[in-house]
């Protein structure tokens, strides 16, 4: 038996916050896609459950004690709209990318991050097989103090490129979640 369809946004995000794959494999379809997957590494581009444990390493590598309380549900056969907050503590390099290239890296802030999202899951045979969102990532980037862009967070944000500390943190963000990726029963 399936997880009932109001269900599936909660799971999903339960993936995300644990990196849960026996439940990925229970909720995520085998060709699932995540529009929202291009700023990640390549690992979370992969279709199906496999993408949605590297999106969670990825995630969990920059904020520790990763949060996603679901405020609100509506769903029918064919979709889920889930709205919540993301919450955590910037402990860890916060890597995005283009394409295959790193794009950017947020040194660790120590900073708490609290913001609304919300997430449209279309689904297919019981479970989720597209997954689109609209984040407000300049209020997270504006409580981890790097938007606006400021004289203290542009000199970390260098120092960590010229030290080869971003690289390092990029390499090996890519690398869990490329192991995550791989973590299906």
């Amino acid at each position: 038996m399936g997880i009932l369809v109001a269900d599936l946004g909660h799971a999903l995000f339960r993936i995300l916050e644990t990196g849960d794959p026996a439940l990925a494999a229970e909720v995520v379809h085998e060709e699932f896609h995540n529009r929202e997957a291009a700023v990640s590494p390549p690992a979370c581009r992969i279709a199906g459950p496999a993408g949605v444990l590297a999106s969670s390493a990825w995630m969990r590598y920059a904020f520790s004690d990763l949060r996603l309380p679901i405020d609100e549900v509506i769903a029918n056969d064919s979709q889920v709209w889930v709205r919540l907050r993301m919450q955590g503590r910037h402990t860890g390099a916060f890597v995005s990318f283009k394409g295959e290239d790193v794009d950017q890296v947020v040194p660790p802030t120590g900073r708490e991050i609290d913001f609304e999202q919300i997430h449209v899951l279309d689904l297919h045979d019981g479970k989720v097989i597209r997954h689109r969102a609209v984040r407000d990532d300049i209020t997270m980037l504006g409580q981890l103090g790097v938007f606006p862009p400021g004289p203290a967070a542009a000199v970390s944000m260098l120092t960590w490129r010229v030290t080869g500390r971003a690289a390092r943190a990029a390499a090996e963000v890519t690398a869990r979640a490329t192991q995550a990726a791989a973590m299906l029963p």
